[in-house]
This record gives structure tokens, sequence and C-alpha cells, in this order.
């Protein structure tokens, strides 16, 4: 009998909350492996700043250390939307013990605003709007999530990143910014120009594989 009600009516809605929550763990997953390749590059990154700081070459460790704090910001935005799919899994969980009283699935204001916000996140954005149109159907949210984004991300790390840039070097320079940046007033040797070649290689590198990161 239950074959013959789930071919008529679909899957029920006790059916419906364990598949969303089974694709929120899932989500969950994503975003870990993610933050774990931004750890690894960002470590790299993070050595070469140093290396390019303590030979005088401020400029481009100012470049580096620009993605470094994209890589930092990007990381945190994972994390928070890591916590925002386990507060819809916790939602949902509580839709569960709602049901068993009023028989069937509320409308949720708080999961909407959650969904809303994760749909913005690239990697997980096509999940999300899959489940947000299944919740909607099932009565959980009023209305289709929005399109548009509140303002594009890397516009809003242009204007914060200038400030922080500055806090990375010093710091990852043990505070010795300013000695690195009056380095340099001889002419280079054949041994610091090849070395300098070297060093934009790995710089180019690390560049790559943040912005590969970040971009995915």
């Amino acid at each position: 009998m239950q074959s013959i009600n789930r071919f008529l009516y679909g899957p029920t809605p006790e059916e419906k909350v364990r598949a969303w929550q089974s694709k929120l763990r899932a989500e969950q997953r994503v975003l870990d492996r993610e933050m774990r390749q931004l750890d690894m590059a960002t470590h790299k990154a993070r050595q070469s700043v140093k290396q390019l700081a303590a030979k005088g070459d401020v400029k481009s460790a100012r470049i580096l250390a620009r993605e470094v704090v994209r890589s930092d910001k990007q990381k945190d935005r994972l994390s928070v939307s890591k916590a925002r799919l386990g507060s819809i899994g916790s939602q949902l969980q509580q839709q569960t013990a709602l049901m068993k009283v009023t028989g069937s699935l509320q409308k949720s204001t708080e999961i909407m605003k959650l969904s809303n916000a994760l749909v913005k996140l690239p990697q997980i954005s096509q999940t999300m709007r899959e489940m947000s149109m299944e919740m909607t159907k099932a009565g959980i949210l009023e209305e289709m999530l929005e399109d548009t984004l509140e303002m594009d991300e890397d516009e809003e790390i242009e204007e914060e990143a200038d400030a922080e840039v500055d806090k990375v070097l010093f710091e990852l320079t043990d505070g010795k910014l300013g000695l690195a940046g009056s380095v340099g007033a001889e002419l280079p040797s054949l041994q610091d120009r090849l070395e300098e070649e070297e060093t934009e290689r790995n710089m180019e590198k690390y560049r790559q594989q943040l912005n590969g990161i970040l971009s995915g």
C-alpha cells in the first residue's frame, strides 16, 4: 500500500525532509573540501609573501598578500555558509516534530532567509535553487528565490582589501615590513635576477591556485 501511495502521490513529507537533510550534509562536505584546499594554497602563499618581503620585493609581496586576503574572506564565507546549511537542517528537524502535531509541513521565514543567502554561493547555488523549488511546492517557502546579488564579491573585497593588506604583510613579516621596503638600493646581480624570476614564477603559481579555488 505504501508503494502504491508513493507512486500515486510521490514521497511523503517525512521522506522529503530526509532527502533534503541528506543533500544539506552533502553540501557541507563540499564546503569542507573547499576550505581544506584554501588552507593548503593559502599556507604556501603566506610563505611566499614572507620570502618576498624579506628580499625587499614589497610590490610583489603586496600583490600576493591581496590574494591571501581574498582567500581568507572566502574561507570565512564558506564557514558561515556551512553553518547556515546546518541551521536549515535543524529547522527541518523541527518541521518533522511539528508535522506529528499539524499533519503537514509549515511555512518557515527562517529557512527562506537562510536559503536566500546560500543561493548566492556559487559552489552550492544550483543545489539550493533546486531544493528551494521543492520546498516551495511542499509549502515551506512562500516564493522563489531572488536571482539578484546584493553586491559582487570581488567589488566588496577590493573595497576592504587595501586596509587589510598592510596588516597581513605586517603579521607575516613579524612587523618588519618597513625594513623590507627600504632594501634593494643596490643593482641586482645575476643570481638576484635568477632568484627574482623564480620567485615571480612561484608567486604566479600560487595566485593561479588561489584564484582557481576562489572562482570555483
